[in-house]
């Protein structure tokens, strides 16, 4: 499931971000990237440990947990903390998977990360650059996707995916992965769209007597499907 989910950030908060990121201490981005996809990797990223890249992570954890579309889709276990990176002058990112297994290293101890969701979140105005897409490929054909700053893509992390070559000013992004609560993306599926569908009853037809049974089922699915 390939998910927008809009302004997650605001101009405000864009405007902010852009200014710490303008005066970080970027690096190559291969350092983080496993032998395949350092092949194929062009860009510049801020080092895990960079103290701006944990301060503004801290900020996207903090937006997600206001936002109930993200909870619903994503059922989130654990968040890797989130990285932030940067294309320009003809930088890329070509055809590639993320690691399965991600290796959180931000506590005091190292914890392993399943990465069922990928998730890119939108720095850069869309007028600003050229090229830049994020292009997904998934059950449903190849997706192109360029979103306003401070709009998120979620989608599955195991698809093939790629960022075309920015050929006009500069793309800067915030980026992650998340275990999911439930592994199996249908189950996951099914269980956002039967909440969408709670919601929208729950606003048409408030007090409902069917809204209880399907809460009901809703949380005995959940139940029965999570890894906790």
């Amino acid at each position: 499931m390939l998910l927008q989910i809009p302004r997650v950030l605001d101009a405000a908060q864009i405007a902010a971000f852009r200014a710490r990121l303008s005066g970080a201490g970027w690096a190559d981005g291969k350092l983080t990237a496993g032998y395949q996809s350092a092949q194929a990797k062009h860009n510049q990223q801020l080092p895990e440990n960079d103290p701006v890249a944990r301060e503004l992570g801290g900020r996207v954890l903090d937006a997600l947990g206001r936002s109930p579309l993200f909870f619903s889709a994503a059922l989130p276990r654990r968040i890797y903390p989130p990285l932030f990176n940067r294309y320009a002058g003809g930088q890329s990112f070509g055809l590639h998977v993320d690691n399965a297994i991600r290796y959180d290293r931000s506590g005091p101890r190292s914890e392993p990360v399943r990465t069922d969701l990928s998730a890119t979140l939108f720095l850069s105005d869309p007028a600003d650059y050229d090229g830049g897409e994020l292009v997904i490929q998934d059950t449903y054909g190849t997706q192109r996707v360029k979103l306003a700053a401070g709009d998120l893509v979620l989608y599955p992390g195991n698809s093939l995916h790629e960022v075309t070559p920015v050929t006009r000013g500069e793309r800067t992004a915030c980026f992650f992965w998340m275990q999911s609560l439930v592994r199996d993306p249908g189950q996951r599926r099914e269980l956002f769209e039967l909440d969408r569908a709670i919601q929208a009853l729950t606003l048409a037809a408030p007090g409902h007597a069917a809204l209880v049974q399907l809460t009901g089922s809703y949380h005995n699915l959940l139940r029965r499907w999570a890894e906790c």
